[in-house]
């Protein structure tokens, strides 16, 4: 049974839209990184030390998602929308003027806040419009974090250049307010109430194949999230500082990430197409091992083109796994629940790419180099992959999940 808005022209017209709300919303968390050594430069910190207002963007940017979820599930996602888009850019303001790295990173806290708005709850509030292809629906709106990723840090490089890393968040918040509040208007219907009564009938023969009740689910998925994000959190977290410490400068960092993310926007397409297929779990897997094998290619290679092509490979590897967290909940948990649930698993991985980007700057801090960080994130990988083994045999186990 479906219902006739599901999978409709205006689901896909209120997908590009959400697209385009992502690329913007979502710069928050890439800004940080672009700036790191600037940063670090000019308040004479070390490695770990410049990485801290990213720690607390990631913070932000987790406890958002689950925050700012629920707000979309009870007042709806324009609202939502235009409050975090208001205090996102008064954080950028304050964080141009900001004098010290303590306060430049309590100040990132609350931006990342605000950007969670551009990927958990966008990513809830779309999959409530699809059915049968909702998989590559919450791809696509899922790759609006990875275009913001791809298409900002070459363009705020230049206002870097120009103007400083002061300038570069003066700019940010202009942008924000001229483009995402206008937008958010444009999502103000919500889907009717008929809609997540049809999409609650078929997802009730897959909950009741579930590996585990949904709080068990939650606390599972949000481990498992940890684990790949703390390996995730290395290359896309460091790739700039890594390459300024070969002696390729930060343009050509800045570069590479952009090339991380473009692979991880063709990533989650394809992860996408193979949800609506596979299901979540199986999709989950599947990327997660790809993602461990990419990060194995980092340990031998420092020359210039070999980690251009590596950069493209990760990004390639593991651009679909955190919308597959997004799938599984949506497979297995109640339809009215979207936006606290997958807002809670959203906050775990992002938890891991926080804990992560702060823990490869201490490693290397104490060891002088980013080798040993890499393997810290191929062991949390490990961690991440032996959970979803576990996940897709329970599910295998029982009745296999019916197409979304």
């Amino acid at each position: 049974m479906t219902h006739p808005v599901l999978d409709s022209r205006y689901s896909w017209i209120r997908l590009a839209i959400t697209l385009l709300i992502a690329v913007f919303a979502n710069v928050g968390m890439w800004a940080v990184i672009v700036v790191m050594p600037s940063i670090q430069a000019e308040f004479g910190i070390d490695r770990a030390g410049a990485s801290v207002p990213y720690v607390l963007t990631m913070i932000g940017f987790a406890v958002g998602n689950f925050a700012i979820g629920q707000a979309v599930d009870r007042f709806g996602v324009t609202k939502s929308l235009i409050g975090a888009a208001v205090l996102s850019a008064v954080s950028y303001g304050l964080a141009a003027v900001s004098p010290s790295v303590a306060i430049l990173s309590l100040v990132h806290f609350f931006l990342g806040f605000g950007t969670a708005v551009g990927f958990g709850p966008l990513i809830a509030d779309v999959s409530l419009w699809f059915q049968k292809r909702r998989g590559i629906a919450v791809a696509i709106a899922a790759s609006g974090n990875y275009l913001s990723g791809a298409i900002w840090p070459m363009l705020l490089s230049g206002v870097q250049a120009d103007y400083g890393w002061r300038g570069v968040f003066v700019a940010l918040a202009v942008i924000t307010l001229l483009a995402v509040v206008p937008l958010a208007l444009l999502l103000r219907p919500r889907v009717p109430a008929e809609a997540l009564a049809a999409q609650q009938q078929a997802a009730d023969a897959r909950q009741a194949a579930a590996p585990f009740k949904p709080a068990v689910l939650m606390w599972v998925l949000g481990l498992a999230g940890v684990g790949c994000c703390v390996a995730m959190s290395m290359p896309q977290v460091h790739i700039v500082s890594f390459c300024v410490d070969l002696g390729y400068g930060p343009a050509v960092g800045a570069e590479m990430l952009a090339l991380m993310l473009l692979g991880g926007v063709v990533s989650r397409l394809v992860s996408g197409l193979v949800a609506d297929k596979l299901g979540g779990v199986v999709t989950l897997l599947i990327g997660s091992v790809l993602q461990c094998l990419a990060l194995f290619l980092f340990l031998p290679f420092d020359g210039l083109v070999p980690l251009y092509l590596v950069s493209a490979a990760f990004g390639l590897a593991q651009g679909g796994i955190v919308p597959a967290y997004a799938l599984v909940v949506r497979e297995y948990m109640p339809a009215k629940e979207a936006g606290s649930r997958v807002g809670f698993v959203m906050m775990a991985t992002i938890m891991g790419m926080a804990l992560g980007g702060w823990m490869s700057g201490w490693i290397y801090d104490v060891s002088g180099s980013y080798g040993l960080a890499f393997i810290n994130g191929i062991a949390w990988n490990g961690l991440n992959i032996g959970i979803m083994v576990a996940l897709l045999m329970r599910v295998r186990g029982g009745a296999r999940p019916i197409a979304a």
